[in-house]
């Protein structure tokens, strides 16, 4: 860093505390602690970056710090045998405020409530590193370079990953929407299903 230390630190939370709130919510499942989480992350860059020799991207390297942090926040939770409260059920994170299409009928902003919780709920089922995966690729759109970056792994293993996190994620919403009295009908909406 150069002159001012605390001014472009200052200017890369700016930058990027969109994403790591964003990141933290969706890989966590819940905005519940989602503020201090993001402290946390960024707390973490401060300290690192006397030591950052620019092998990588700063965004990489945040995307790391912050996968890092939501993994143990999962484990915490874990820990302290907690259920998890789905994105679409919190109350501080409405899913109608981020329905795409304002002019859907309430039925049709009911369907797609309920698939999107359907689908916040099979996301956590599966492994960290294959939600983690999906949600980089899908939701923040990172490449499978970028994604192989911030998780320290071949390229090859990121693919692998994300076609297996997909696999299981179609099948589980398969199997759940075709049990008696499940819901017909209800338009798999990318920005709210990471599947294609």
């Amino acid at each position: 860093m150069t002159a001012d230390p605390t001014a472009e630190f200052e200017q890369l939370v700016r930058e990027h505390q969109g994403m790591v709130f964003r990141t933290l919510t969706r890989l966590t499942g819940s905005a519940e602690r989602v503020d201090d989480l993001a402290q946390e992350v960024f707390l973490r860059l401060y300290r690192a970056l006397p030591s950052f020799r620019g092998e990588a991207l700063v965004s990489t390297y945040l995307y790391r710090i912050t996968v890092n942090i939501a993994q143990d926040e999962w484990k915490r939770r874990r820990k302290e045998d907690r259920p998890l409260v789905s994105i679409s059920e919190d109350p501080e994170y409405p899913l109608e405020s981020r329905l795409a299409d304002p002019a859907t009928n309430a039925h049709q902003q009911m369907e797609e409530r309920e698939f999107a919780g359907m689908v916040n709920e099979e996301l956590g089922r599966l492994s960290a590193v294959e939600r983690t995966v999906l949600v980089l690729y899908h939701q923040e759109e990172r490449s499978y370079q970028q994604i192989a970056e911030a998780l320290h792994m071949p390229l090859g293993t990121v693919r692998t990953h994300l076609h297996r996190a997909r696999k299981r994620l179609r099948e589980a919403i398969a199997a759940r929407q075709a049990q008696p009295g499940a819901r017909k009908g209800v338009q798999i909406r990318r920005e709210l299903c990471p599947i294609p």
